[in-house]
């Protein structure tokens, strides 16, 4: 007669190796859960951030990939349990870059390093806490920041030290440092997309800030005058010595 204890021990692990022949990829698990940003100020932080990070990868050709608000899937629990809220904001290091529907750590191979929640009324408890310990805890995310997008005095961030998030301090100037990524976040009173706030920015530990698309055209544009400016000078130069630049 068979053992049923045997026969259950059996089905758990072909159940457990199907499961695992079977894990989903980005393109089978959802990507939406219809929740748009708190407000048009939260998609502008997020953008600044990712648009600097991103061009900061390029100038550096370093590897790398940052995500904003899209699912990190650490865990097929969440699949079962419809939790698919992510982060805002989340930067993977030493990663092919590239676009991703979302964040999958048993097909990526590794979870974020680094994570930004941005605060809202409705959120910030749960990012305080709940989520606080899943990136602790179940994630292992090496460094967490927070930020509230309308009140810049809701700064902070942790880094991880034997399983436990302890508080980063802030430095001489208050800016708060990525050991992860080798960069500060500031505190940046301006205009981005003619909204004039207090946002969050990376600098370079030197204090430069990453520039974001807008601000490296201005950058090329300011670049082409000057080089114009200089052959106006030359030109002129070499007339005053009766020399015409033109047949030059």
């Amino acid at each position: 007669m068979p053992d049923p204890v045997l026969e259950n021990q059996q089905l758990a692990a072909e159940a457990e190796d199907e499961e695992q022949i079977y894990a989903p990829t980005q393109d089978d698990l959802p990507c939406d859960d219809g929740i748009p940003m708190e407000t048009y100020r939260h998609k502008l932080q997020m953008d600044i951030l990712m648009d600097a990070y991103g061009n900061w990868l390029t100038a550096t050709q370093q590897q790398g990939f940052i995500g904003g608000n899209m699912f990190v899937y650490f865990n097929p629990d969440q699949v079962r349990n419809q939790d698919y809220r992510g982060p805002d904001v989340f930067v993977v290091k030493d990663v092919p870059s590239g676009e991703r529907r979302s964040w999958v750590v048993w097909q990526e191979g590794k979870a974020p390093d680094v994570v930004i929640e941005l605060l809202s009324p409705s959120t910030a408890k749960r990012d305080k806490t709940k989520k606080k310990q899943i990136y602790q805890k179940q994630l292992r995310v090496t460094e967490y920041f927070w930020y509230d997008p309308f009140n810049p005095e809701d700064f902070a961030g942790f880094d991880l030290q034997a399983g436990v998030y302890h508080p980063l301090s802030f430095d001489d100037q208050q800016r708060l440092m990525s050991q992860q990524l080798g960069l500060a976040l500031v505190r940046w009173q301006g205009i981005y997309k003619q909204v004039e706030t207090v946002w969050l920015r990376w600098a370079t530990l030197e204090g430069e800030l990453l520039p974001t698309d807008g601000e490296l055209v201005q950058q090329e544009r300011q670049r082409v005058e000057e080089e114009r400016q200089r052959a106006d000078r030359l030109a002129a130069k070499l007339r005053e010595l009766g020399i015409d630049p033109d047949q030059q």
